[in-house]
């Protein structure tokens, strides 16, 4: 790692760096990879050249300054980019024993992709599903031919929710073909989320880098989901009124949140450095990477595994749990979710059983402690003969 140290992020000057792979270029030389660890920027820098069919270390140590995820603008969904690739005959080589070897396949997933596209769909679903097409036919699956397609689902060891989504997206790629098929029934299992402590999850926020801990914060505080944190402009906080609103994604209510001076001053620092429009990085396979490293780390300093139980959507599963433990308000809590039916706000009060009725307790002497108190989430129980105010708070 001391390599590392002699360069710096393109992006923000930070020289805290990740090594990320190699990657190939068009010449035949190798780049090496980097990650920032501050603001999750990707560039690679030129380190080996391809002579004679080996791969030979450069005296050279230009920084390419190439970025390695997709730029704001102009932006290659990475749906396209597999097909292209797929186009290009790169992935044929590494194709599964077995697998359809159909010349028309990469034409088929590409119209598919197209398809979807003008039907509406969004780019997080046209990628999931052309990746879950491009899967089955690596394990022998031939789109062509439904009863193969059923054969390879049934040896496949997923899970029922992964199977159930790959039945919907052959269900849709045949609608567009014209045909139907009677699918396979796979019925998705539904569990209760696990729900950590809030101890945890402060502990979890501090032991990540300024912009992850910023991006976890805010789904701390509001229960947005990660695809719409990533969507957040600058434009969408208000700083005087401390506010933040949410652009909804999957069919939801958009939302309206009031933020803690913490997170603003979070934010603000992240403000000062960054000279885009978006809070955060458009590529969320960067930010889950970024953040599955540095979990790693606090899970192992700490020695607590429940940490590694921690998902970006689990901050969404607390802050609806904590609010009905703290309401007993289940349409309130429906309303922060952004959901459009009830059902799907219900299981939080499954949730709250678990919980015990410990609180702790904390004792404000004038209206400056009191008001922090309350932005920590603490509620305000009474008042003391001695003017002394008690607010307790859920463990």
């Amino acid at each position: 790692m001391r390599e590392a140290l002699t360069l710096k992020c393109p992006e923000c000057g930070s020289n805290r760096l990740y090594r990320d792979g190699w990657r190939r270029l068009a010449d035949g030389s190798a780049a090496q990879r980097w990650l920032c660890r501050e603001c999750g920027y990707r560039f690679s820098e030129r380190r080996m050249e391809k002579q004679g069919g080996k791969n030979l270390k450069s005296g050279s140590t230009l920084n390419l300054n190439c970025r390695v995820c997709a730029p704001e603008s102009g932006v290659e969904n990475s749906a396209s980019r597999e097909l292209r690739l797929m186009e290009n005959g790169q992935t044929a080589e590494k194709r599964a024993a077995g697998a359809t070897e159909n010349p028309k396949l990469s034409e088929l997933l590409f119209s598919f992709a197209w398809w979807m596209k003008k039907e509406g769909y969004s780019e997080s679903t046209i990628e999931t599903r052309v990746k879950l097409l491009k899967i089955l036919t690596k394990r022998g699956a031939n789109l062509l031919d439904k009863e193969t397609v059923k054969e390879t689902l049934a040896k496949l060891n997923w899970c029922s929710k992964r199977k159930a989504c790959a039945v919907d997206a052959y269900t849709i790629f045949l609608r567009m073909r014209g045909e139907r098929w009677d699918p396979p029934i796979y019925r998705e299992v539904r569990k209760l989320p696990f729900i950590p402590t809030e101890q945890e999850i402060d502990q979890l926020i501090a032991g990540c880098g300024p912009k992850t801990a910023t991006f976890l914060q805010l789904l701390k505080e509001t229960g947005m989901r990660a695809g719409e944190a990533l969507r957040l402009t600058w434009a969408d906080i208000d700083f005087v009124n401390r506010t933040v609103r949410v652009t909804p994604e999957k069919g939801s209510e958009p939302r309206i949140f009031k933020i803690s001076n913490m997170l603003l001053e979070m934010l603000m620092k992240l403000k000062a450095k960054s000279n885009k429009d978006r809070v955060f990085c458009k590529d969320l396979h960067t930010v889950h990477k970024m953040f599955w490293r540095q979990r790693k780390r606090v899970a192992e300093k700490l020695g607590n595994p429940r940490i590694f139980q921690i998902h970006f959507h689990t901050f969404r599963h607390w802050k609806a749990t904590m609010e009905y433990a703290k309401t007993k308000d289940i349409l309130h809590v429906m309303k922060i979710l952004g959901h459009k039916m009830i059902q799907n706000t219900l299981i939080y009060t499954q949730l709250v059983d678990l919980k015990t009725d410990e609180y702790i307790s904390k004792v404000a002497r004038n209206a400056g402690e009191a008001c922090s108190l309350i932005e920590a989430g603490f509620e305000y129980v009474c008042t003391t003969p001695d003017s002394l105010m008690i607010f307790r708070k859920r463990k």
